[in-house]
């Protein structure tokens, strides 16, 4: 397939996901913008995630839930990244999370938990020759999971980290967007495959 190179969703957290950042300024634009991320930068992030992850280590929805609502945060991806990275997470969540979910959604039920996906940020890890299998990237995504009460509140917020595996191909080179975007949907796909293990659906 033309521009897109091969993708496997996998569920396992990268060895060293920080070299490099990938945003854009605006959403026309045929490349995207790969900028570097400083490693005191990203040591800060994990740092925030695995805190949050002690906190809400003993956090799980209840099995049986079924959610009135999905709702999809990439308000702190966009605030880093910038569209259209935030953009066509957005979009691929919105579309990978009902498939995910299945039996699990209750739509317009006023009295059921309303599941917001937050999503922190990504990184795009240089390719080819990366450390993954057969020398494939590691891309990473890394966000919450927050269950909302009917009125509003948090009863439960689940982090989450994981991975999926691009192989590139040559075509990939000269349609480097279009590669990008391919991976970023990947990258939701593999976040919302995790969203009922992780729930304890």
């Amino acid at each position: 397939m033309r521009g897109r190179g091969a993708l496997k969703v996998d569920g396992f957290a990268s060895a060293d996901p920080f070299a490099r950042y990938l945003g854009s300024d605006e959403m026309g634009k045929d490349m995207m913008v790969v900028n570097a991320m400083t490693r005191r930068g990203a040591l800060a992030v994990l740092g925030e995630f695995g805190l949050s992850t002690l906190a809400a280590s003993s956090a799980r929805a209840q099995r049986g839930l079924r959610f009135g609502a999905v709702v999809v945060n990439v308000g702190p991806l966009r605030a880093l990244m910038g569209d259209p990275t935030a953009a066509w997470m957005e979009q691929a969540l919105a579309q990978a999370l009902p498939r995910a979910l299945g039996a699990h959604l209750a739509p317009g039920d006023r009295n059921a938990p309303v599941l917001e996906v937050q999503i922190d940020w990504i990184y795009l890890a240089p390719s080819p020759g990366g450390p993954g299998p057969r020398g494939s990237a590691q891309d990473t995504i890394v966000g919450s999971f927050v269950v909302r009460g009917p009125r509003g509140g948090i009863e439960a917020q689940i982090p989450l980290r994981t991975i999926a595996s691009y192989y590139p191909n040559a075509v990939d080179q000269a349609l480097v967007a279009e590669a990008n975007h391919w991976r970023i949907i990947a990258l939701a796909q593999a976040f919302a495959g995790w969203a009922p293990r992780e729930l304890g659906l």
